[in-house]
């Protein structure tokens, strides 16, 4: 009787532990239709022609007044752009401002009271939680929503136009023509723009790569306001730091940029770094590989005064420097 008494526990805790699972995953297959409802006003078709070819992409809305964000690999060659809404309503578009660096673009279509899309903030997100992309993929297939979740950040990949990093990793089916399109969270806001994939078979793979809406955000500003992109320099060459490495320098982890070398008469040659410096921090921000140094650098503004934290022999210093300005002939 016992036995049977104990048995009769452990199958009603199964079944009560799969009723609770079954209601989890109906309040987040509602939630997801929620924000794809709420969202999709502010997707874009993009039609892209360039001479006889024709090309499809996507974008999200950026401002009602007629700002577009999406990929530069999109829209780089155009001829001529067509914009088409979920409302029926098509626009002839055109490129306002493009950075090869992050693979952005802005297009602009003369139009008030669109609806635009809510901007997250890419640096509070965490791995593991929802992910929802809507695009056009293969061009056919407007407006389609498809979720996973974040798989990594931080992620960096080589593409044509150079080496991309703090990239967004996510398992949400991404394909060709989903390029420039947003990456929702499960409050309908954007935190990353759509750009890449990795494949061997050149489709979905499980393996999908989007740009922080962070960095897409100081893009935009920067192409609204000026029409081109001003970034910042210190004037090093670095490496990353091998697990030998930080061992050899009394780190407790591998972490930082290396100084390889440092420009003569630069910012950080008058800040006082040196070669074999290992750069921790940057105007408070942890560097947590090499890549790092130069994404956070770059978004500082020429003129700044910052503050940058070295490992030199053993401990830690600050150093103030003053922030250059990257010139055009080495952003690609």
């Amino acid at each position: 009787m016992a036995r049977s008494w104990a048995v009769g526990i452990t199958r009603g805790s199964a079944v009560r532990s799969m009723m609770r699972c079954c209601a989890s995953i109906r309040v987040l297959s509602s939630a997801i239709v929620t924000v794809a409802e709420n969202v999709s006003p502010a997707i874009a078709t993009l039609e892209v022609a360039s001479g006889a070819n024709s090309a499809v992409g996507s974008g999200v809305i950026y401002s009602a007044d007629g700002w577009i964000v999406t990929n530069k690999h999109v829209v780089s060659e155009a001829s001529s752009i067509t914009v088409h809404l979920k409302d029926g309503r098509d626009f002839p578009g055109r490129v306002y401002g493009i950075d090869t660096l992050t693979d952005l673009a802005i297009v602009k279509v003369e139009a008030s009271g669109l609806t635009a899309a809510t901007l997250g903030r890419s640096s509070s997100i965490n791995v593991g939680q929802t992910a929802i992309a809507i695009g056009s993929p293969l061009g056919v297939y407007t407006n389609s929503v498809t979720a996973g979740i974040v798989s990594a950040i931080g992620r960096e990949i080589d593409t044509e136009s150079g080496r991309l990093s703090g990239l967004i990793q996510t398992d949400a089916a991404i394909n060709h023509g989903n390029s420039g399109g947003p990456l929702f969270n499960m409050r309908g806001e954007v935190v990353g723009i759509n750009s890449q994939i990795y494949s061997r078979t050149g489709g979905f793979m499980g393996l999908s790569f989007a740009i922080p809406i962070d960095v897409a955000n100081d893009i935009a500003q920067q192409l609204r306001t000026s029409g081109k992109i001003t970034r910042g320099r210190i004037g090093v060459v670095i490496q990353p730091v091998t697990k030998e490495l930080a061992d050899g320098f009394g780190l407790p982890k591998p972490q930082g940029a290396l100084v390889n070398s440092v420009e003569k008469g630069g910012p950080a040659d008058k800040a006082g770094i040196e070669a074999g410096d290992v750069i921790l921090r940057f105007d408070g921000k942890p560097i947590g590989a090499s890549d790092d140094l130069p994404r956070i650098v770059g978004a500082t503004r020429p003129g700044t005064k910052s503050t940058v934290q070295v490992w030199r022999n053993k401990a830690p210093r600050d150093l103030p420097v003053v922030v250059a300005e990257l010139p055009d002939d080495a952003r690609g």
